[in-house]
């Protein structure tokens, strides 16, 4: 392993992409603030141009020129994120403080993540564009105009911040790191939840959503200051060899249940997960997308990182949360689609679905938490396997679960998509759109080929491998008895993923057998950036199921190397 310090040659290399969010962040504040501006010198009539201010140029002048940057941003820290894994250059980099302790680390379980948050927000901020439009000041003669004019660099500011929050998230290896880039990130998008805030759906929505998420917040920071008091230090490792020795201490783990309060509200696992039907029914569609997508894999860095890696069951009360933590993915997988059957609003179906996808995902969890209690007999590759899975399904979200919230913020630019109804008749308006819309649903109630398929069957069958273990190849299984108990946590995510298809399935009916709304029978509006982005996540869809072995493969040393192998 490579180590560089902070603030070197290298470190800037090595940072590539969290470089390009800077420099973006400041092109986003200087440019559109150029203009003619000049300084006067004290005392004297000398004028010396500074082109901060004054009458803007006048392609400066542009409001679309905010949109431009961010998304360009975006999209250059994903490429250069994408290019640096396919093409094996990554490896693993320590970032140092001048005092020799690790702040930051850089490798393939970092780049993942990074390319899930890079990812959705290059394509949330693609669909702004249309869904936040920008005109030009003389045709701004209506308020709604004025408002998205006005908005234009504060949107794209806080959703490169977000991008940075999310990326100090994934290179952590301090959890007062980590909480800072959680916070960064959570600030962000508590503000981009309200951004339409003269709305009454947004504004409830962004203060339920700050509130609940405060609280979480103050919780899990008062978890980590058990955890220093218990082991004297906030560094990952030396927290897993604090645990490590600590027995049946119940100082820890009452220090760690806090903190996952914090995390739990991050992926909307239940009970933690109130706001967040209110927050995505009330938010901007792409920002919707954004929350269920990179927001939840935020939480799942965070819980990866304090279960698996530090947290690991050594005695009886450390194995107690393995329990609790099994119980809660199977209350929040079924409370999930419980909830979801009786919505009749898409973006809280959507909502519901989401907390029903943080079920599966801590379900897994759970499992490679299990292989850490027997993990003598069992060997490694069982929690790879299962740990591959999550990271290739978060992967998946990003083009299912976006994309739906895509069309849906097609639908909001020709007056809203509250109601199940205004998905009416789009079969006849919009083909391709209701096709693509068609192809998401489906890909989330895990019909194969499609990419929604291959993600939960890699993590039922890694759920089911690790509890079957060494047993089959012994012949040893003679009953569901001689099974681990996580099994039933597979076969839960079964059935709940089969009661998930009438929902799902009840969203194509109406596109294609329901007539339109009255006053919704015209064709929907262009949007070309935002229909460019659901067909970049159509297309994703189709490909991550029937060819997506390189990104499996991606998944798989990332989870390798997050075990050292």
């Amino acid at each position: 392993m490579d180590s560089v310090t902070v603030f070197s040659l290298e470190f800037w290399k090595v940072m590539a992409p969290e470089t390009i969010l800077l420099l973006g962040l400041v092109a986003v504040f200087v440019i559109p603030n150029l203009g003619h501006a000049k300084f006067r010198i004290p005392l004297t009539k000398v004028r010396v141009p500074w082109f901060l201010g004054g009458r803007r140029f006048a392609i400066t002048g542009d409001p679309s020129i905010p949109g431009l940057i961010g998304a360009a941003t975006l999209t250059g820290a994903f490429l250069i994120t994408l290019m640096t894994e396919m093409m094996g250059e990554g490896g693993t980099t320590a970032i140092m403080s001048s005092g020799g302790i690790k702040l930051l680390q850089v490798d393939g379980f970092s780049r993942i993540f990074e390319l899930i948050f890079f990812g959705a927000l290059m394509l949330a901020a693609i669909a702004s564009m249309d869904r936040v439009p920008a005109t030009m000041q003389h045709s701004s003669n209506t308020l709604e105009e004025m408002y998205d004019n006005r908005r234009q660099a504060d949107l794209y500011i806080l959703m490169l911040t977000t991008a940075l929050g999310m990326s100090m998230v994934a290179l952590a290896q301090n959890l007062f790191i980590l909480f800072v880039g959680l916070e960064l990130a959570s600030f962000s998008t508590y503000i981009l939840v309200a951004f339409h805030k003269e709305s009454k759906a947004g504004a409830e929505a962004g203060v339920k959503y700050f509130i609940v998420g405060s609280v979480a917040s103050g919780v899990g920071l008062y978890g980590l200051s058990l955890l220093y008091l218990a082991f004297g230090t906030l560094q990952l490792d030396g927290l897993a060899t604090g645990w490590a020795n600590s027995g049946d201490a119940i100082l820890p783990v009452i220090g760690l249940g806090m903190v996952l309060v914090g995390f739990g509200f991050k992926v909307s696992a239940a009970p933690f997960h109130f706001a967040a039907p209110d927050a995505y029914a009330g938010a901007n569609s792409p920002i919707a997308g954004v929350l269920a997508t990179a927001s939840k894999a935020m939480g799942m860095v965070g819980l990866i990182r304090v279960l698996v890696l530090v947290a690991s069951p050594v005695g009886e009360t450390s194995a107690t949360w393995l329990c609790l933590l099994g119980v809660l993915s199977a209350v929040t997988m079924t409370w999930g689609n419980i909830a979801a059957l009786g919505s009749k609003n898409p973006k809280r179906m959507l909502a519901y679905s989401s907390v029903a996808h943080a079920g599966y995902l801590l379900a897994a969890l759970t499992a490679v938490g299990a292989w850490h209690w027997g993990h003598v007999d069992m060997p490694e590759h069982y929690a790879t396997a299962i740990l591959a899975a999550i990271f290739f399904h978060l992967m998946v979200l990003v083009a299912i679960k976006l994309g739906a919230f895509l069309v849906l913020g097609l639908l909001e630019m020709e007056g809203g998509a509250s109601r199940l109804s205004s998905l009416a008749g789009l079969g006849r308006r919009d083909p391709l759109i209701a096709t693509s819309m068609f192809i998401f649903m489906m890909a989330l109630a895990g019909v194969p080929p499609l990419a929604g398929f291959m993600s939960k069957f890699l993590v039922i069958g890694g759920i089911v491998k690790m509890s079957i273990g060494d047993l089959a190849a012994s012949g040893g299984i003679e009953s569901l008895d001689s099974l681990h108990w996580v099994w039933w946590l597979g076969l839960l995510m079964f059935l709940n993923s089969a009661v998930s298809v009438f929902y799902y399935l009840r969203v194509g009916v109406v596109m294609f057998l329901d007539a339109p709304e009255e006053g919704r029978r015209k064709p929907l509006p262009y949007g070309i950036s935002i229909r460019m982005s659901i067909w970049i996540c159509a297309v994703a869809t189709i490909l991550l199921g029937v060819a997506g072995d390189t990104f499996i493969e991606m998944c798989y040393s990332a989870a390798e190397g997050l075990f050292g192998l």
